[in-house]
C-alpha cells in the first residue's frame, strides 16, 4: 500500500494535466479514455516493480558486487560487469522502444545492429565504471576525458546520428538497468578497502557515457536519411479494453527478455558467488523478481497503449495552436513526469540510504523536476524553431564540466547518475512522441528536431544536483 501511495502520487498529476489540457484546449477524443485507463496502469504497475526491485534485483547487485570484489581478482570483476552490463541492456525495455521510433522514422539505420551496439558500449563502460571505484580514479578526471572524447566523436558523425546517440545514453538506463547496476556499484565500494560513499554513485554516469559512443562510432558507417509520419490515433477496433488486452503477450515478451538475463545472472552468481544464501533470502529474491515482471509488464502496457498514442496527439495539436503553449505543456509534463520515473525513485531512495539522511530523497526530487521540466521546454523551443542541438548540449555540458570542480565529490557522482535516471520510460515513450507529434505536425524532421529530447533531459540534471551540491557544501561550511 506504501508503494501503491508513492505510486499514486508520481502518476495522477501527469493524468490531470493531461486531461484538463484535453478539456480546455487539445481534445483528444477517444484518446483520453486510453490515456486515463493507461494511467491507472501505470500507478499499479509502478507501485509492484518499486516492491520487487526493493525486495529483489536491488540485494541481488549488492551482494553480488560485494562477492566479486571479495575474489580479489580484477579480471573477474571487470569481465563479469561486461557481461551484466550487456545483457541487462539488450533486453532493456527502453532501449527496444528507442530503436523501434528510430526506426520508424529512419528505416535505414539497423534496429538490431542499433540495440547491439548500445548493449556493447554499456557493458564496456560498467567494467570501466567499476575499475575506477577499484583502483580510486577521480571521477571527475574520467567524465572529462571522456566527455571530450565523445564530443570529438558527434562532431563528425551525419547529423541524423547526433539526437539519437545522446537519447541512447538516456534511454539505456531504464528501470531494470539503474536498480541493478546502481546496487552493484554500491556493494564493490563497500567491501574496498577505504571506500566512502563518494564511491557508491557514478557508475551510472559513467555507463550512460558509452551507449552514446557506440552509436556515434555506428553512424560513422552508416548513411541515415529519415522521413516523416503523421501522427496517428491508436484505437483497437476491440475497444479501449481490448486494444489493453492485446499488447499483454508483446509486452510480457519484452519484459521476460528483460528479466531473463537477471534471472539468468542470479542463478550463475548463487551457485558461484553466494552459496551462503539462506532459503528465506532466496525466496523472497525469487519472489521480488516475480514483482518486478508484473509490474512492469502491468507498466509498460500502460505505457503503449495509453501514454504513447495520447503524447503523439497532444504534441500534435499543440505545435500547432501555439509554439508558446507547447513550451509552458512541455516545461510542466517534464516537471511531473520525472516523478513516475521508477529509476528516479530508486536512485533517491538509495542516495538517502547510504548518506544516512543526510541528503534527503524530497530535496533531490525537487531540484531533477525543475531540471527535467527545463530541458522538455528547450526541447519544444528545438522542434518549434529547428534549432540544432549543438546550441544546446555544448554550453550545457561545459557547465556541467566545469562544476565539478567546485561541487563535493558525492553529489557530482550523484549528478550524473541522476542525468541517465531521469530519462527513463516515461522520457523515452510519452515525452518522445510528444516530441514526435509536434515535429510531424509542423513538418520537421523528426530525426533531427524531436530526437534529442532524452538528451536534454538527462543533461539538465548534471546542472541542477551540482547546483545541490554546492548549497549543501555552503550550508557545511557556515555550520562548522
Amino acid at each position: 500500500m506504501e508503494k501503491l501511495k508513492e505510486a499514486a502520487i508520481s502518476v495522477v498529476p501527469v493524468m490531470v494535466l493531461v486531461w484538463l489540457l484535453h478539456l480546455l484546449i487539445a481534445p483528444l477524443d477517444k484518446t483520453i479514455w486510453q490515456f486515463m485507463v493507461g494511467g491507472i496502469l501505470l500507478i499499479i504497475g509502478l507501485a509492484i516493480f518499486l516492491l520487487g526491485a526493493e525486495i529483489g534485483i536491488v540485494p541481488i547487485g549488492q551482494r553480488a558486487g560485494s562477492a566479486l570484489t571479495a575474489k580479489r581478482n580484477l579480471l573477474i570483476l571487470l569481465l563479469s560487469g561486461f557481461i551484466i552490463g550487456f545483457f541487462i541492456t539488450i533486453a532493456e525495455p527502453d532501449v527496444h522502444v528507442l530503436a523501434q521510433q528510430v526506426a520508424d522514422v529512419a528505416p535505414q539505420i539497423n534496429r538490431l545492429a542499433l540495440v547491439i551496439m548500445i548493449a556493447g558500449g554499456v557493458g564496456i563502460f560498467v567494467a570501466i565504471a567499476l575499475l575506477r571505484i577499484v583502483i580510486q580514479l577521480p571521477l571527475p578526471f574520467m567524465l572529462l576525458i571522456f566527455y571530450t572524447l565523445l564530443f570529438v566523436c558527434a562532431s563528425i558523425v551525419p547529423v541524423e546520428f547526433l539526437g539519437v546517440a545522446f537519447d541512447a545514453g538516456g534511454a539505456t538506463t531504464g528501470p531494470m538497468t539503474v536498480p541493478f547496476i546502481m546496487a552493484l556499484g554500491i556493494g564493490v565500494a563497500a567491501v574496498r578497502a577505504g571506500g566512502g560513499i563518494d564511491d557508491s554513485f557514478g557508475l551510472i554516469g559513467l555507463a550512460s557515457i558509452g551507449p552514446v559512443l557506440a552509436v556515434l562510432f555506428l553512424g560513422m558507417f552508416s548513411n541515415a536519411e529519415s522521413h516523416v509520419d503523421e501522427a496517428a490515433e491508436i484505437i483497437a477496433d476491440t475497444g479501449i479494453f481490448g486494444h489493453f488486452w492485446e499488447l499483454v503477450p508483446e509486452v510480457a515478451y519484452e519484459v521476460g527478455m528483460a528479466i531473463a538475463p537477471l534471472v539468468g545472472l542470479f542463478i550463475l552468481f548463487r551457485i558461484i558467488l553466494l552459496r551462503k544464501m539462506t532459503r528465506y533470502r532466496l525466496t523472497r529474491t525469487a519472489i521480488g523478481l516475480a514483482y518486478t515482471f508484473i509490474g512492469l509488464v502491468i507498466f509498460f502496457v500502460g505505457v503503449k497503449g495509453g501514454f504513447i498514442p495520447a503524447g503523439t496527439k497532444l504534441g500534435g495539436i499543440l505545435a500547432v495552436k501555439n509554439g508558446g503553449l507547447l513550451f509552458c505543456t512541455g516545461f510542466m509534463l517534464g516537471a511531473l513526469a520525472v516523478l513516475a520515473e521508477p529509476a528516479v525513485w530508486v536512485l533517491t531512495n538509495q542516495v538517502e540510504q547510504v548518506s544516512s539522511g543526510t541528503v534527503k530523497s524530497r530535496v533531490i526530487l525537487g531540484f531533477l523536476c525543475f531540471g527535467v521540466a527545463l530541458a522538455v521546454g528547450l526541447a519544444m523551443i528545438r522542434v518549434s524553431s529547428g534549432l540544432s542541438l549543438w546550441f544546446f548540449i555544448i554550453p550545457g555540458y561545459a557547465i556541467a564540466l566545469g562544476l565539478m570542480y567546485f561541487c563535493p565529490p558525492m553529489f557530482t557522482a550523484i549528478a550524473f547518475d541522476s542525468g541517465g535516471v531521469a530519462s527513463g520510460p516515461m522520457a523515452s515513450t510519452f515525452i518522445l512522441s510528444f516530441a514526435l507529434g509536434a515535429s510531424s505536425s509542423l513538418g520537421g524532421n523528426p530525426v533531427t528536431d524531436a530526437f534529442g529530447v532524452i538528451a536534454l533531459i538527462a543533461m539538465t540534471p548534471l546542472i541542477a544536483i551540482q547546483l545541490l551540491g554546492l548549497i549543501y557544501a555552503h550550508k557545511a561550511r557556515r555550520v562548522s
